[in-house]
């Protein structure tokens, strides 16, 4: 049975700040999300400029440069857990200058006062690592002005299947109806889809190879045996071999909403 894990943030925050670095060459998935992301904020809000806008769990700067490239922010506000993400904003707004620019460093859960009167709040592959989606929902419909908008993707329900169930641990990942009946208690769905996608690499070694260098492997701080090892490579490629070597899961969903007008 699929053991739920806690979610320790310290040891989230330990495993991104040691992978921020070769995040962004290896983190190609997010990467496209970022993209899936800002063309949908791009048709449901087809102007070219917002005046306040926070982005969560802000990283190596992938979502930023995106929505920079299309959309002129006059205050930008950036959170993260880990305090190194803002020289990696930094260098994007080395190209893509903002007027007002804010890093929040550490937990958004945790921050209580926030900006206010926001016109857009976004975040790419980061509400899996939330504790309270709820309250979190409810925190952005309080920060964001009426008929704001937020925007985020995050993971599903099969994201990296192989691995938790051979490893039995998983994160509690919410199905996208489940994020529709909490995102519906405070915002008007413009746009919810989810998408699936089985990314090949040579070995199973390469898996956890990508894995750690995403930074994605923030869920437990004990060591693997060599048996361990030895067993999760073995079992990985028994049931999840494919022409070219073997496969990994990962299922984004994509979620546009607007602040409702009550």
């Amino acid at each position: 049975m699929l053991q739920k894990i806690k979610i320790d943030k310290e040891l989230v925050r330990e495993r991104f700040s040691k992978t921020l670095q070769s995040y962004g060459d290896n983190a190609f998935v997010q990467k496209r999300m970022a993209r899936t992301l800002l063309e949908m904020i791009s048709f449901e809000v087809p102007g070219a400029s917002f005046e306040r806008v926070l982005e969560v769990g802000s990283g190596s700067g992938a979502l930023m440069a995106e929505l920079l490239s299309r959309y002129s922010v006059r205050a930008y506000y950036a959170n993260d857990l880990v305090e190194e993400s803002s020289l990696c904003l930094r260098q994007v707004l080395d190209r893509f200058p903002v007027d007002d620019f804010h890093f929040i460093s550490g937990d958004i859960e945790c921050y209580d006062f926030l900006p206010s009167a926001l016109d857009l709040v976004a975040s790419n592959a980061t509400l899996q690592w939330l504790d309270d989606l709820d309250d979190f929902f409810s925190k952005m419909y309080d920060h964001l002005r009426p008929g704001g908008i937020f925007a985020f993707s995050t993971f599903s329900t099969s994201n990296m299947q192989e691995i938790s169930s051979i490893e039995d641990v998983g994160l509690s990942y919410h199905s996208t109806g489940e994020l529709e009946i909490l995102a519906g208690r405070y915002f008007d769905i413009l746009t919810c889809r989810e998408e699936k996608e089985l990314i090949e690499f040579s070995t199973p070694e390469a898996v956890l190879h990508h894995i750690r260098n995403t930074g994605v492997n923030g869920l437990l701080r004990q060591s693997w045996t060599k048996s361990r090892y030895q067993h999760f490579i073995a079992e990985y490629r028994r049931l999840y071999s494919c022409e070219n070597g073997v496969s990994l899961t990962y299922h984004p969903v994509y979620c546009c909403l607007k602040k409702k007008l009550i």
